[in-house]
């Protein structure tokens, strides 16, 4: 073998090992990023879940008589906010989960002041309906911060995969983006107050 036939034989399986490498690379974050974004109809079916219940939430308050109707309006105008910003899973950018986060944290914040308020209520409490409904917005609550938690394990795994070498490159080649995070609320970092 001469010395020109060995660097081509060296040159050839460079590019071989390259091209296997990128394909496992690719593969590799075609499969991750199809799990963020099953994570993620994961996360928007639990806060569907949550809209479906309010309505039902409302009509059960309403028959109660003098309810504070500037509350009801209030659920129902951060429901109608709620449910109109959609994010598509192929563009989970920062700023599309925080504008998505942004507006469910106003419905959520809606329902806590319904909750308090229904508190001076007792007839309201008292009713089967009101309380089922309210046991099983709960329960979606709780829904929603497992499959947020598990949406972000997701992305992490998703996001260190594309950021480390050699996967970069080729990430950057076949337009492989990071993915936002659900982050704790603003408000999350300061105590209650307590006050006797």
């Amino acid at each position: 073998m001469n010395k020109s036939t060995i660097i081509l034989l060296a040159v050839a399986a460079a590019l071989l090992l390259l091209v296997f490498n990128g394909c496992g690379s690719y593969n590799n974050m075609v499969n991750k990023q199809e799990s963020v974004s099953s994570a993620w109809g994961q996360v928007e079916n639990v806060y569907q879940r949550r809209l479906d219940l309010i309505p039902n939430l409302v009509n059960t308050v309403k028959g109660v008589a003098n309810f504070e109707q500037k509350t009801l309006t209030d659920v129902i105008q951060a429901r109608a906010s709620a449910s109109q910003i959609k994010v598509d899973a192929s563009n989970l950018s920062p700023e599309q989960i925080q504008k998505f986060q942004a507006s469910q944290s106003g419905l959520s914040q809606a329902l806590g002041r319904l909750m308090v308020v229904s508190e001076q209520y007792p007839q309201l409490k008292a009713t089967q309906n009101f309380l089922d409904l309210q046991s099983q917005l709960e329960g979606t609550e709780n829904r929603i911060a497992v499959e947020r938690q598990k949406f972000n394990d997701i992305v992490k795994d998703y996001n260190s995969y594309v950021r480390q070498f050699p996967q970069v490159m080729y990430a950057g080649m076949f337009g492989f983006q990071t993915k936002g995070y659900f982050e704790a609320e603003a408000t999350a970092s300061k105590p209650p107050e307590v006050k006797f």
